[in-house]
């Protein structure tokens, strides 16, 4: 490891492309996060420069914090949980709409090692981007299921790393 980062190479290392990239457009982006807990708003400020990239993270790890903070509605959470896309989605937009970012990403999951339904297995993970200006309705989530042997640190590492592939902005945006 590094000893002059915190973090893993892979994660450092793409924390890295995604401050250079966001910076280079003038894009900032902003983060909800359940299951990494802060992770990926982590990594982005181990890198030198990522004030002009990242606007604020929110750390929304109960569903109590997901309502007040994101305003994610309660009945979301009641009908499809917190692990769904509607709820990811719902995420994303809250972090957008409190904030001054142009991007946000959302990730919520069963990092385990309990937690896990049939459903929802340990390691399902949920991503979700929303851009502002960007159709409410144009939905861009997914649902993941990384197989990590119940391993609740690899399974967030897994998640950190799509999370900020997710922030790298698309080919034209420049």
């Amino acid at each position: 490891m590094d000893t002059g980062n915190l973090l893993p190479p892979d994660i450092a290392e793409l924390a890295k492309r995604v401050v250079a990239e966001n910076a280079a457009t003038g894009r900032k982006v902003a983060l909800a996060e359940s299951c990494t807990g802060g992770l990926v708003a982590g990594a982005l400020t181990e890198v030198p420069g990522s004030s002009a990239v990242l606007d604020r993270g929110f750390v929304t790890y109960s569903n109590e914090a997901k309502r007040e903070m994101l305003d994610v509605p309660a009945d979301l959470i009641d009908t499809f949980g917190a692990v769904s896309v509607a709820v990811a989605w719902s995420m994303a937009q809250g972090a957008l709409a409190h904030s001054g970012a142009d991007v946000a990403v959302a990730i919520t999951g069963v990092a385990g090692p309990d937690g896990g339904s049939p459903q929802k297995p340990v390691g399902t993970v949920v991503f979700a981007l929303a851009e502002r200006g960007g159709d409410p309705e144009d939905v861009t989530a997914e649902m993941k299921h990384f197989d990590c042997n119940g391993s609740r640190a690899e399974v967030r590492r897994q998640a950190t790393l799509i999370a900020l592939e997710l922030l790298l902005p698309k080919a034209g945006e420049e």
